[in-house]
């Protein structure tokens, strides 16, 4: 499993626009249509990446706590399906289901979002403000597959509620770490 981090992208960067399908309802949405009252976090994630399926669960509960707090909560897929079917939009729509994804899981086909936003890795963590400005970018928290380390999404809800309740955000933000993009 090759790992890869993510970019980092400048915090203060505008949010960038996209217009993708969402493998759960058949919508295509923009993140216009999407962005929360409070801030908006977007996430790269895939179907099939051992880091991805080691925090699902916590993101789920994640997007569950603080959608109610005015959060727009979007998951990404923009992996190559010619090389990896397993991250297929009807693939995407059954491991929403599995996982109990009641937020948008968009379908990133043309990988335009992901080089938009510079994602390197899955999961790939942006929080944006109200002001569609980025607040964070980094992990979930320290837990990686195997090394024992238990799931918190420490540094996420940390990031999150600084942003909700304008406190001062934790430095340094530490780069999630996962698996690489699979580019066409």
């Amino acid at each position: 499993m090759a790992q890869a981090k993510s970019t980092m992208l400048p915090l203060g960067t505008m949010a960038p626009d996209f217009y993708l399908k969402d493998t759960n309802s058949n919508d295509t949405f923009s993140f216009e249509d999407l962005k929360g009252s409070k801030g908006t976090l977007v996430m790269f994630i895939c179907n099939h990446c051992p880091f991805v399926l080691h925090v699902i669960n916590e993101i789920v509960m994640i997007a569950n706590d603080y959608r109610v707090q005015g959060i727009g909560v979007i998951a990404i897929s923009s992996n190559d399906i010619v090389k990896y079917p397993e991250d297929a939009p009807e693939l995407m729509t059954a491991f929403a289901m599995h996982h109990k994804i009641d937020f948008p899981y968009l379908y990133d086909e043309s990988q335009e979002t992901a080089k938009a936003y510079d994602a390197a890795c899955t999961p790939d963590f942006y929080l944006f403000d109200n002001q569609d400005k980025l607040f964070y970018r980094g992990q979930l928290d320290d837990s990686r597959p195997a090394n024992g380390i238990p799931l918190s999404g420490s540094d996420l809800r940390g990031a999150i509620d600084a942003l909700i309740y304008n406190r001062s955000l934790k430095e340094p933000q530490v780069p999630s770490l996962g698996c690489g993009i699979k580019w066409k």
